[in-house]
């Protein structure tokens, strides 16, 4: 049986991930593969790390990239820090919230929720008092919630996470290089990046950084595999739980990352370079430059949408700026217009989730698809498939408004 070769269909992707990805990004995905312990390419992880706490904003020591998609990343933070009875305080705005919680309980945390409603966020000083009563160890949010496009406020919790001893872990993903992530500033003990996102680097692998207090949990937690062990470490023994994940052992994987250069997994060289390609080129335009040209892209995107006559769900004040999401007009079958776009347009945006389903539609303006003539693009196929389901809209208003953001802006802004 002979099969055919893929021939993947080109797409307009304006969904909040994943996203299209830089033609360098590809081209460096070419590149030739070397052993992992080849200098030449230990020194490729060293640079990856330099700038991986660059984009995080942090001068922490561990700082590299966990093998897997976003989810790995936070599984492999969380249950190498939560040990069978941790108090965990999670407070949820939105799907991801639940996953941290998903994650959290599998891992034996003892768990304290906060739930507020979707499309909301959290008053700090809510979080902040819950954290006085319940005294847990960890403290683990969302900071961009792509579910209901919103951004929760964070230096005031990780603040008073560090004055009461609480160790602070944030979902970084949606945020990571598309909008202001201060670590350091911010008191957060570690964070979890995604490649998809505002990267712009295909799904792989998952960028995380984390502290010193941190450190001092996976030290006293670890075990090195029996079959790389020294004796030494064999005869060490440990009074508290094993991480229970081999694969995503943070104390093993930082001596992967370490000169000890552990053999614990062979890493995956392609997604490597791919990573290293996107974080040159975020760094090569600066994380300044980055942010501001994410909250243009989407200035220009809201006045399409409200010239066309639409509404956006959510508060602009916690607004997520990579983000942006559309109500559903009365009447409307949200999954029928999404297929006419992609079916006829090539454009694809996103649904959401459990009560949001159905209710809004969620555009990505993220990395490599926030650009001028994607936003353009999909504004001109949901008029057109609104048009199409008997929706009453501004015809050809969202587009003019929109190009009256870009033309009313220097020429520079006008490439970005």
């Amino acid at each position: 049986m002979s099969y055919q070769e893929i021939n993947a269909p080109l797409r307009t992707i304006m969904t909040p991930g994943p996203v299209e990805v830089d033609p360098r990004v590809l081209r460096a995905m070419s590149t030739p593969i070397l052993g992992q312990f080849d200098p030449a390419f230990t020194s490729i992880m060293n640079t990856v790390m330099s700038m991986v706490r660059e984009v995080f904003q942090t001068k922490n020591q561990w700082a590299f990239p966990i093998d897997g998609t976003s989810r790995s990343g936070l599984e492999a933070v969380l249950g190498s820090v939560i040990e069978p009875g941790d108090k965990v305080l999670i407070p949820i705005y939105g799907r991801f919230g639940h996953l941290l919680t998903e994650i959290a309980e599998r891992h034996g945390a003892e768990l304290h929720l906060l739930h507020c409603e979707w499309g909301e966020v959290f008053d700090p000083e809510v979080v902040i008092n819950e954290m006085k009563k319940v005294n847990p160890k960890v403290v683990a949010i969302v900071h961009g919630e792509t579910s209901t496009g919103c951004m929760q406020p964070l230096a005031e919790i990780g603040k008073a996470c560090r004055e009461q001893d609480v160790l602070f872990i944030v979902d970084a993903v949606a945020t990571i290089g598309g909008a202001d992530v201060q670590t350091d500033n911010w008191h957060i003990d570690a964070a979890i990046g995604g490649n998809q996102k505002c990267i712009s680097v295909p799904s792989g692998n998952a960028p995380i950084t984390y502290n010193e207090r941190i450190e001092k949990i996976l030290l006293d937690r670890k075990k090195v595999e029996r079959g790389i062990a020294t004796d030494k470490e064999l005869a060490e023994k440990s009074y508290h739980h094993p991480i229970k994940s081999n694969y995503l052992d943070l104390s093993q994987l930082q001596d992967y990352w370490s000169p000890r250069r552990l053999n614990h997994h062979t890493e995956a060289t392609s997604m490597l370079y791919a990573l290293h390609e996107g974080l040159r080129i975020l760094l090569e335009e600066g994380l300044e430059n980055r942010f501001a040209r994410h909250k243009f892209h989407e200035k220009a995107l809201i006045a399409g949408i409200e010239g066309m006559g639409l509404e956006l769900f959510g508060d602009s004040r916690w607004k997520l700026p990579t983000v942006t999401c559309v109500k559903v007009p009365e009447g409307v079958d949200a999954e029928s217009v999404r297929a006419m776009m992609l079916e006829q347009f090539g454009v694809e945006i996103a649904s959401s989730f459990g009560p949001l389903h159905g209710k809004i539609w969620r555009i990505g303006t993220m990395g490599y698809s926030c650009r001028k003539e994607n936003v353009l693009f999909a504004l001109s196929a949901l008029e057109a498939s609104l048009i199409r389901h008997g929706v009453k809209v501004q015809t050809g208003a969202g587009v003019q408004a929109s190009l009256d953001i870009y033309t009313n802006v220097n020429k520079a802004w006008q490439k970005a």
